[in-house]
Formats: C-alpha cells, structure tokens, sequence
C-alpha cells in the first residue's frame, strides 16, 4: 500500500487518480512515501528515510526546500503547463484593463446612488464616457519574455486578437520552440525587444538569474507609456526602479498578480492578488498531472517534470511480474555505476534493462533485474559512499 500525505484541499480529480486499493491518501498519514501539496510551505523536517517524493499541484516551488530534498534523495516534482490556459486568461483581462477605462468607469457608474432617475443616469453616463476612452490592443505590438508553457499560449491569443507579436527567452527548448506560433518574430536581444513593445508581459520563474531582470537599464530603454504586466513572478521586477518608471511616466501602466504596499498611491498600478492560477480548471488539471506523475514514479520509478532530479523513463517489461526494478540516487560523481554494477554480478544477479541520467549534482538509476535481490545486495549497495537512495519496486 503506498502511502501519500497530503496538505491543502487537493482537487478530488486529482485524488481519484490513486486506486483506492493499492493508495493511501490522507492529511493525517504519518511516515508517508510522498507528499501531494499546493501552496502549503513544507518544513525540512518532514523529509525522513520512508520520503520518495514530493509533488506541488502548481509550477512554483518556493514552497518546498527542494536542497533538502536533494540532498535526501527526494524527487521534487511540479506542473508547468497544467495551469496555463487560466494565467493567459488572467494576462488577456490584464490586456484590456490597461487599454480601457474599465475600472474608472464602473467606480463611476457604480457610485451614482443619489440619480435615482433612469433617464437622467443615462443622459449622465453619455455625457461622461469620454472620461474613460480608452484605445484597442488589435495593431499594438505585444513582447513576451519566456515563450513557455503560459508564454506560447499568451503570444497565439495576442496573434488572434489581431496584435503583433515577438519573443525572446534565451533558453527556449526544443519542445517550447515547437509550440510557438509561427507569427512570433524571436528576438534574441531583451533590449531590442522591450523598446519595440507597446506591451510586455512576463513569463519567466524566479531564479537566480531572472531576479530583478526588469531593472533600470531596462525601463529605460523601453517606449514611454508602455504597459507592463507580470503574471509571473514579483522577484522578477526590481520594484524600486519600477517606482521610478511610473513616476516618470515611462511605465503607462503595470497590471500584476502581487500587491505591494507601496503600489497603493499609484493609480497607473492594478494589482490582483495572486489569482492567476486559481481557477477550478486549473486546479483539477494541476492535481490530475501531479497525481499521474507520483504514481508512474511510485510504481515504475519515471520521473517527469521534476525540478531537482533529471527526467527519466524506462518502459518496464509485458514480464514485469518476473523481474524486479532498483531505483537509485546517488551524487553525481564518478565510477558509482560501475560499483553498483560490481554488486549485482558478485550476487550472479542479471540485470535486464536499465537506465541512467545525471541533473547537476544528483544521478538517477533505473535498473530492470532478472531475479530479486538479496537484503545483503541491497544493503551492499545502499553501503557505497556516495550512494543516497536505494527503493525496491
């Protein structure tokens, strides 16, 4: 019976991804092989010897102590994608916001409570619109920075809506590039980009070399009354010298997912509060992905969209009943297959299928065995310097 903790409300999609017969899923689990989580903060101590894995129903993962995690053979897994459609969504309502007078307008409309006649609240309203004029997005130039996930979505909306479009994320992948609409001019130079934008919107995750990214060199070499929207990461944005942009006018305005208290005396700022994923499409679609990944590493081993170790799958065998799979985690250092290896043939245990791949400073191995191991094998591998993880399966 595998054993899963979870914290937070998980959708119910999500949990029902996990036989009932062979999972136990609950908030109260003790000594549990995997940890399901949305926004809760995960405190280190809970990684104990029995933790294989940790899923987070969401892309972010400031949440978990992902080094610790590593450092105990820990697979970290996210979603990236699962929420996607809900953040373009959320980037499209920005769009629109910052073009027309939408807010001012139904303060307006909304806070006439003394014109009790509707003939002259009508004669009042036509007579006050030009207040709220506002101008189209279709024709406006639309830069993205990160063309992922969310980023290749944003970008086809804007294009359909009649925008023009360009990019730039210099660590584009493959996969990334594929999805990209052809219409999407890529910029290589993030200069370039934000001087030639009428908009840009942010899709990038806060790492050590995005933090801050959007500095003061960058404000100024963008468009006077550009408009600035981050559905992505407040990290992103060095808020100082954001302050500085509004002030001179040459942010129009900055449309984000993270209030801070010193937006509230600007009103070119509109700030949602962290909503760009909370949708109940997204969150099912999040814990479904996230409760497909835990059981396919719980039961086979494959890792996929795991932020700390690499990406791995090894199709198990129609005979699978007949063998058995080790999955190991040890530092990426030398000869440690070999060693691993030396163990099993000293056992005259022969070994099927297997596979290895490194991520930074963690290896991963997947190996198919003809016959079980021995306590005394598995003990001699978990014995081998370097060696952090050992799991039968």
């Amino acid at each position: 019976m595998y054993r899963i903790k979870t914290f937070n409300a998980i959708s119910e999609k999500g949990l029902n991804r996990f036989p009932k017969d062979r999972y136990a899923v609950d908030a109260d689990l003790d000594e549990a092989e995997a940890i399901l989580l949305r926004s809760h903060k995960l405190d280190p101590r809970v990684i104990n010897e029995s933790l294989r894995a940790v899923a987070r129903a969401g892309a972010g993962i400031n949440n978990v102590p992902v080094e610790n995690c590593t450092e105990n053979g820990v697979v970290v897994f996210n979603t990236p994608g699962a929420n996607a459609n809900a953040v373009k969504e959320l980037v499209l309502c920005g769009l629109l916001l910052a073009s027309r007078g939408i807010i001012p307008g139904i303060s307006f409309a909304s806070n006439q409570h003394s014109v009790q006649d509707y003939t002259e609240l009508s004669k009042m309203m036509e007579a006050e619109k030009k207040k709220f004029k506002g101008n189209e997005i279709a024709g406006k130039t639309l830069g993205v920075i990160g063309l992922g996930s969310i980023g290749s979505l944003v970008a086809d909306m804007a294009i359909k809506l009649g925008m023009q479009v360009q990019g730039f994320d210099p660590a584009l992948s493959v996969e990334a590039a594929w999805r990209l609409p052809s219409q999407v001019k890529r910029i290589e130079n993030l200069n370039i980009l934000v001087g030639k934008s009428d908009f840009i919107s942010l899709h990038l995750p806060a790492l050590n070399s995005t933090r801050n990214l959007i500095d003061a060199s960058i404000f100024a070499t963008m468009r006077t009354g550009t408009t600035l929207l981050n559905f992505a990461r407040d990290e992103i944005v060095d808020t100082e010298a954001l302050l500085r942009a509004l002030s001179s006018g040459k942010i129009g305005k900055y449309i984000c997912d993270f209030p801070r208290p010193e937006f509230h005396r600007h009103k070119n700022v509109i700030s949602m509060p962290h909503i760009g994923a909370s949708t109940a499409e997204a969150e099912e679609n999040c814990a479904m992905m996230a409760a497909d990944q835990l059981r396919d590493f719980l039961e086979n081993g494959n890792i996929k969209n795991s932020v700390n170790f690499p990406n791995l799958h090894l199709d198990r065998d129609i005979n699978a009943e007949r063998s058995t799979r080790l999955a190991i985690s040890n530092k990426n250092v030398p000869k440690m297959l070999g060693q691993i290896l030396s163990v099993l043939a000293d056992q005259n245990i022969n070994v099927i299928d297997m596979l290895n791949k490194s991520r930074d400073e963690i290896a991963y191995n997947l190996i198919d065995l003809e016959s079980a191991p021995s306590d005394l094998a598995l003990e001699a591998i978990a014995h081998i310097n370097d060696v952090i993880k050992v799991t039968v399966l």
